[in-house]
């Protein structure tokens, strides 16, 4: 990101991204809904042009997320099965199969091993993941899989990852993906309208998705890694949450940066402003190279931190991944009995 973006007039420690004068900078402290509540407003382009970023602030608050606090033993066990209620278990590979596909949906089902959920003792709680994420030829397999059950599928579309699709074809893509079951779409935006500031292009075409959503929420992926500098990622997030985003999510995961804490820090910064100005609520979903327990603990400290705790809820909070899954059952384990098990004890899928 552009050392440019760093704005001198601002204290130190200040918040990183300013948009009306006088705005509050503590997080919200009620209870919000359980799930996004966000019909969207009218473009206000002159907000829009007040966000500014202050980098060295950002990455300095983003650096401390992991190094000044700590969970341990229970505590860390019980914020690893809450990530686990927060992942869209994702396939998103040109080799997946409807096998895949059924065996990725059978873990969300049961995403612990049942020795591991009888030695935690929380077979009560009917654990399984946020929902399952597909590309939309696999969407029917995976409601079918899922059937019994109220984990949702999200379908990626808009031409992902790159979102280079002719319009009418994006459009049809979701139509489709919601026809076939998927509760969810994941859009992506058009980078180019970011990068060059055509924040009415951008807002129309967000607009356009949501419109053709109907009733199944959409995650618009901005693909923050491709769009250069933080400010860019505060603005693009703010202009898709008016155009009405139900969540804002970083990344496909097929840039060359995905999810990053100082990303994310300005993201839930938006998603906290847009609040305060709008009074709708927006979740958050990073995407992308989040792997270990230990990266999902960071994020989950920002939304605890920034947001506040109704924020750390898989109605407004979601991971992205495929992996991340499998190093949770191992620490998991090893709280358990104190050794930790190789990878294929804990397969996904």
């Amino acid at each position: 990101m552009s050392a440019q973006e760093s704005a001198p007039d601002q204290p130190q420690g200040s918040a990183q991204i300013h948009h009306l004068p006088g705005q509050p900078s503590a997080p919200p402290t009620q209870p919000w809904p359980a799930e996004p509540d966000n019909p969207g407003t009218a473009l206000d382009r002159d907000l829009v042009d007040t966000v500014r970023v202050n980098l060295s602030a950002v990455e300095r608050r983003a650096g401390t997320l992991t190094t000044r606090r700590t969970v341990k033993k229970d505590w860390q066990a019980a914020w690893l099965l809450k990530a686990i209620s927060c992942i869209d278990l994702t396939t998103l590979n040109g080799d997946d199969t409807a096998g895949r596909v059924r065996r990725l949906c059978a873990k969300a089902r049961t995403p612990l091993r049942s020795d591991l959920v009888e030695a935690l003792g929380i077979g009560d709680l009917g654990l399984t993941t946020g929902a399952v994420c597909v590309y939309h030829t696999f969407v029917e397999t995976a409601v079918e899989a899922l059937r019994g059950t109220d984990i949702p599928v999200a379908a990626v579309s808009t031409g992902f990852p790159a979102g280079l699709n002719p319009m009418d074809v994006k459009l049809r893509e979701i139509e489709a993906s919601v026809a076939a079951g998927a509760r969810e779409i994941d859009i992506v935006v058009t980078r180019e309208h970011v990068l060059t500031g055509n924040w009415q292009a951008l807002y129309d075409e967000v607009k356009a998705f949501k419109a053709a959503c109907g009733q199944a929420h959409m995650k618009t992926i901005l693909a923050t890694g491709d769009l250069a500098t933080l400010r860019n990622v505060g603005r693009a997030s703010m202009v898709a949450m008016m155009a009405g985003s139900d969540f804002i999510k970083t990344s496909t995961g097929k840039e060359g940066v995905n999810a990053t804490l100082p990303v994310a820090l300005v993201m839930v910064r938006a998603i906290r402003a847009y609040h305060a100005w709008s009074g709708n609520v927006v979740g958050f979903k990073p995407a992308g190279g989040i792997s270990t327990a230990k990266d999902a603990l960071g994020f989950q400290f920002l939304m605890k931190e920034e947001l506040g705790r109704s924020w750390l809820e898989p109605g407004l909070f979601r991971f992205g991944a495929s992996s991340l899954l499998a190093d949770i059952e191992r620490q998991l384990e090893f709280h358990i009995t104190g050794r930790y098990a190789s990878y294929d004890h804990h397969a996904v899928g």
